[in-house]
């Protein structure tokens, strides 16, 4: 019994340490936007593997540096697995020479981080753009393949039958507890988050007791002489692919935005004239709007009557300035041809133009009014560099590569990580990261966020202008009739500030899932820029 208290001691040790340490020296060198990741430094596979390939993905600037990171984490994620697995054995079983656990678990941990890098690639991709989609289909394969590989470190014949309810129990409940401490320490200052994160360890420790005593002390077995694990984990790898077609699911085919400002009359009380801009992969036959003071932005540009050309989707890929300067045409001569203030509303991508437009062009200007719906939150926060270069994320943006050629076969309208408008947000991530949601002297703003937003938002402040807040997912508040008597509120001249108090609680259950933010001052891509940087700030609209 002695012996057994003093395994449970040290591996409760063993547990705390790692996430100690790094909560400690996130918090010294005041890297806010990472503290929340601290707790899966010793959480159980494959929470685990995922942290440290994010880590990975981001921080590498080289294919050499890639290269001795993942063999340097493969040595320390098979060691300390082996020694966690070792201290938390259960008392009755005998338990395999530490040698074999080492061996075992340095093989699962290269098999790990096989499986989920494409997962955390996609996470990347996430924090390229801010799509909480990717976030979500990035997270859903850990919880599948958590009870797979708790056994692979503990057994022999792990591979064959399905896991038991008890495994498949604990490595949830983990998944529970690691973001429910990732969102404890992003709202807890300074040197609060050291011992929150011990205290994270101390039960990462507990459950490692769990899940190795229901590795190695199974209810009952079933589907025992099937191998289960290599069908899963195939499936697992085949999703990734997948996913890129479930976002677009998600998101919707190509096809005709038609918001209420487009399809409906506006009341007589709004002054303005209205520019509509719709998102990414969306396509404009030529159709015009209902009310004669509304105009469609067009990604084709203008024709020799000063008229928006029709556009398919592929236009909707070019870069946010080159999108913006055919708005900057457009606003002028509608502005000239009407004579009246000009409002601008736009939808993710599209309010991605709108806000470069404002930040490009020189004040005083015609617009008076814009209205952001599903912004990209904090975009840029990793960067890979163009195909045929090196630098911070290289090996990210060749797997991301492989990923969407895959995904794209078959497709008629095709996305690239390289695509003019996803480079344009990389190159100009300061920007971006630091001002999307920054008032604009002389400009009515708004921002119109859905709820699943909150889980785009890094920790910290997020928005200096007003917002509407509402559940709904990403482009979902476009024709919910609460929105638009907002958005007829808010052109008419009244003030709309409608923000949801739940929405800071989700942003805060989404920072032990997103990938550390890469600094601005490593890259020298970013070099040149005087913005401040939210992932140290934990503050928006700041100067460098």
């Amino acid at each position: 019994m002695e012996a057994l208290r003093s395994r449970t001691a040290m591996l409760l040790v063993l547990a705390v340490l790692p996430p100690v340490v790094q909560e400690a020296v996130l918090v010294g060198i005041g890297f806010h936007g990472a503290r929340g990741l601290a707790p899966q430094v010793t959480a159980v596979w494959p929470y685990d593997s995922y942290h440290d390939l994010r880590w990975l993905l981001v921080y590498h600037d080289s294919w050499w540096n890639f290269l001795l990171g993942l063999v340097a984490l493969t040595v320390f994620r098979g060691l300390l697995s082996a020694g966690l697995t070792a201290l938390a054995w259960p008392a009755g079983p005998a338990r395999p020479a530490f040698g074999w656990l080492v061996r075992r678990n340095l093989e699962v941990a290269a098999l790990a981080l096989v499986i989920i890098s494409p997962w955390a690639a996609i996470s990347v991709a996430f924090s390229a753009v801010a799509l909480s989609l990717y976030l979500f289909a990035s997270l859903a394969p850990m919880l599948v393949l958590a009870p797979f590989l708790q056994r692979a470190g503990v057994v022999r014949h792990w591979w064959r039958g399905l896991p038991t309810v008890e495994l498949l129990g604990w490595s949830v409940l983990n998944f529970v507890v690691l973001t429910v401490a990732g969102a404890v320490i992003s709202s807890t200052p300074g040197w609060w988050g050291v011992p929150l994160a011990a205290l994270a360890g101390l039960i990462n420790g507990l459950l490692w007791q769990r899940t190795v005593a229901a590795a190695v002390l199974p209810a009952r077995i079933r589907l025992a002489r099937i191998p289960v694990a290599p069908v899963a984990i195939i499936l697992t790898m085949a999703a990734a692919v997948g996913s890129q077609s479930l976002v677009a699911v998600a998101v919707g085919p190509p096809r005709e935005w038609l918001p209420p400002v487009v399809t409906e009359r506006l009341p007589d009380r709004v002054p303005h004239a209205v520019i509509a801009i719709a998102g990414h992969d969306s396509q404009w036959s030529g159709v015009l709007p209902t009310d004669p003071r509304v105009e469609r932005f067009s990604y084709a540009g203008l024709d020799r009557q000063g008229r928006p050309l029709p556009y398919g989707p592929e236009a909707t890929h070019r870069s946010l300035d080159s999108s913006a300067v055919l708005l900057a045409a457009q606003i002028d001569e509608l502005h000239r041809r009407t004579g009246r203030p000009i409002a601008l509303l736009g939808f993710s991508e599209g309010a991605m133009v709108a806000r470069t437009y404002l930040d490009k062009w020189a004040q005083p200007l015609p617009v008076e009014a814009v209205l952001l719906f599903s912004p990209l939150i904090q975009p840029g926060r990793a960067y890979y560099p163009p195909p045929g270069y090196s630098g911070w994320g290289v090996a990210a943006g060749w797997e991301l590569r492989g990923i969407f050629w895959l995904a794209n076969l078959g497709r008629r309208v095709k996305s690239h990580p390289d695509e003019p408008f996803v480079r344009s947000v990389l190159v100009n991530a300061p920007f971006y990261r630091n001002r999307t949601l920054c008032p604009v002297a002389g400009v009515r703003m708004i921002a119109f966020l859905p709820t699943v937003s909150a889980a785009e938002a890094p920790p910290g402040e997020y928005s200096r202008i007003p917002v509407f807040q509402m559940p709904a997912l990403h482009g979902g508040l476009i024709g919910q009739r609460i929105a638009e008597e907002r958005v007829v509120d808010f052109l008419a001249g009244g003030r709309v500030d409608e923000p949801r108090r739940e929405y800071r609680l989700l942003q805060r259950l989404g920072a032990a899932w997103q990938a550390p933010p890469l600094a601005l001052t490593v890259n020298p891509v970013w070099a040149a820029g005087r913005e401040g940087d939210p992932a140290f700030s934990a503050r928006i609209c700041e100067p460098r």
